[in-house]
């Protein structure tokens, strides 16, 4: 997600230094114009903006307030803004560390995937305070088509979570319908044609990608999905909310990292599925109605 968004910001006549763990994903990104840094700390340094796009809560934390982070630069840039998936404790205590320091922190993590980073229309979720918004909207638009303000700090991660929750969760539930049709001998072309004009529809729109067995086209890494899961849980219960469903989800998840599925794509899911039901479901190719 990192590239083809710091690629948007370059084609919206952004000066743009990348800095990454790995020599390559900066490199990657230099023939198109941006400066290749060592430390989150030459890349920041009198920055208008520093945008993290990274994997979780920790590589975000290291980031900002590690060795070399963002924070340990001069002069310090005027936002910090967090694209990724992150927790919302992490995202208020970096927002207290970054205010310290005359720095605003604003979570801004995005939905819609590599396509739509490379097309620039990602959605993005907008934990900030209103007057943050005017001067930001312009950078985010250069890679968002969606801007939600949705709350003051914090808000944007838990939108994320919420809606990461929702999809990743609700997989699991048309894998497991899917599944059960097939150990009863149903086609699951034929079930979909009776699910899409029934009552589960709506749950179902998503069962040909969910069922397609293209495991190795990786549009979504199934162990990132887990991890995103399981921050999904872990902010329920820092609230106090009880999410049996999603703790049910997550179990599945994280079993099929544990069977080596963790570089495949997220509906893997579904070789985990059918490992413990000891049948495998055919792929599901949609049929076109007849008009």
């Amino acid at each position: 997600m990192g590239a083809p968004i710091a690629r948007r910001l370059l084609g919206a006549g952004h000066t743009v230094r990348v800095a990454d763990r790995s020599p390559d994903a900066a490199d990657v990104l230099v023939d198109d114009g941006a400066e290749r840094c060592d430390h989150p700390e030459e890349a920041a340094a009198g920055a208008h903006t520093v945008f993290c796009s990274l994997p979780g809560p920790d590589e975000v934390r290291t980031c900002v307030v590690g060795d070399h982070g963002v924070l340990a630069t001069d002069p310090l840039p005027r936002f910090v803004v967090d694209l990724s998936t992150n927790e919302p404790a992490t995202v208020r205590d970096l927002a207290t560390r970054c205010d310290a320091a005359g720095v605003a922190f604003v979570d801004a993590p995005v939905s819609g995937g590599a396509a739509k980073a490379v097309t620039g229309e990602l959605s993005v979720m907008l934990g900030a305070r209103a007057d943050a918004v005017p001067e930001l909207d312009p950078l985010l638009r250069s890679f968002a088509t969606e801007v939600f303000h949705v709350g003051d700090v914090g808000t944007g991660t838990v939108a994320k979570l919420v809606n990461n929750q929702l999809f990743l969760a609700g997989e699991v539930l048309v894998q497991e319908a899917y599944l059960l049709a097939a150990a009863h001998g149903l086609d699951p072309a034929d079930l979909h044609e009776v699910v899409r004009a029934s009552s589960g529809g709506t749950y179902a729109a998503l069962a040909p990608l969910l069922l397609s067995r293209r495991f190795d086209d990786v549009i979504f890494r199934l162990d990132i999905a887990a991890k995103d899961l399981r921050l999904a849980r872990d902010a329920a219960r820092d609230a106090g909310v009880d999410v049996p469903t999603t703790e049910g989800a997550l179990t599945v998840f994280e079993a099929a990292v544990a069977a080596g599925h963790g570089g495949s794509v997220f509906h893997a899911t579904l070789l985990e599925l059918e490992q413990r039901a000891g049948i495998a479901v055919p792929p599901l190719v949609r049929r076109r109605r007849a008009s």
